[in-house]
């Protein structure tokens, strides 16, 4: 249903958003959704929980070691993305009411923008860590200095929450005096602005030329991160640790896999491809599984990691 039209936003007659979601989902899918996600999101925030108060309070991992300070950061960046957007849809799964202020619209769009821009950049920066770290040991200390390492991540959080003010603005300077539901559980950027009543077309070639430089660009930069490392292991005549390094890289490279072409799927692919039944399962995918999986695969398989959750 709309609210009364008023003039509030560049001429915008909308009010609020519903969010679609899984409105449509029978009773009990929408009651086992509810259950399967408030699992997921229940154990990413503790995973990631879990990490933070120990990357920031135990002593052995709270010096100045590159690798720790960064997952620290990834944990939070996580625990701020998935809020933004799961908890709203655990309460629009148990009730009738799908509406959103268009305020409300506009902060979780430029959070979902900033923090996750931030993860993607910091990805990188973590991959270029690990690359300096086995292929350049012995320049690593001077490479990876403690004030390199808060340098990359004030980088990360900066072009984050800056470049989300311009994909904001992308996705709402024209105005909204149509149709208000968004066909997904959270205000994604693409399918607002295909609500908008302008020409939508400049700003999806904006939002796609952004996405290469926050998107492609990053992840070029891990593949090739870690090809270094893989070629570095393999040109190495002792073969103690290679199946292990083998194994880190695989797993680091599938989660940066799936956040990324889920991400570029979004933000990169014509709307004309897209839909419901596509779009939802590639927005879970960035927005919970995701976060879910970092810890997993960035930290209880690290040996000092464990040794900090048991002591």
């Amino acid at each position: 249903s709309r609210s009364k039209p008023v003039d509030l936003w560049n001429g915008s007659t909308v009010t609020e958003f519903i969010l679609v979601g899984f409105e449509q989902s029978t009773p009990s899918t929408r009651a086992l959704l509810f259950a399967l996600f408030l699992a997921l999101y229940s154990l990413a925030m503790a995973m990631n929980g879990l990490i933070i108060f120990i990357t920031w309070t135990d002593p052995r991992l709270n010096s100045p070691i590159p690798m720790y300070f960064f997952l620290g950061h990834l944990s939070f960046l996580d625990v701020c993305f998935i809020t933004t957007t799961i908890p709203q849809m655990l309460i629009h799964l148990v009730i009738k009411n799908h509406t959103l202020t268009f305020a409300s619209c506009l902060t979780q769009m430029y959070l979902v923008f900033g923090v996750g821009v931030a993860e993607c950049i910091l990805l990188a920066f973590m991959a270029y860590d690990r690359y300096v770290a086995i292929c350049h040991p012995l320049s690593y200390a001077q490479i990876i200095s403690q004030q390199v390492c808060v340098s990359l991540v004030s980088i990360a959080w900066s072009f984050g929450l800056i470049n989300g003010i311009l994909l904001e603005y992308m996705s709402f300077r024209n105005p909204f005096c149509r149709d208000n539901h968004i066909e997904n559980f959270f205000c994604e950027a693409a399918i607002v602005i295909a609500l908008s009543c302008g020409d939508p077309q400049f700003s999806l070639r904006v939002i796609f030329a952004d996405a290469i430089v926050v998107l492609l660009s990053p992840m070029v930069l891990i593949v090739i991160s870690y090809a270094h490392i893989l070629a570095s292991i393999l040109g190495r005549n002792s073969s103690s640790g290679r199946g292990k390094t083998f194994s880190t890289c695989a797993s680091h490279l599938t989660v940066v896999i799936f956040f990324y072409t889920s991400a570029m799927f979004s933000y990169m692919n014509p709307r004309s491809t897209h839909g419901p039944d596509k779009d939802k399962p590639f927005s879970l995918l960035y927005t919970i599984i995701t976060p879910m999986c970092n810890p997993v695969i960035y930290s209880f398989r690290n040996k000092e990691m464990k040794g900090a959750m048991a002591r």
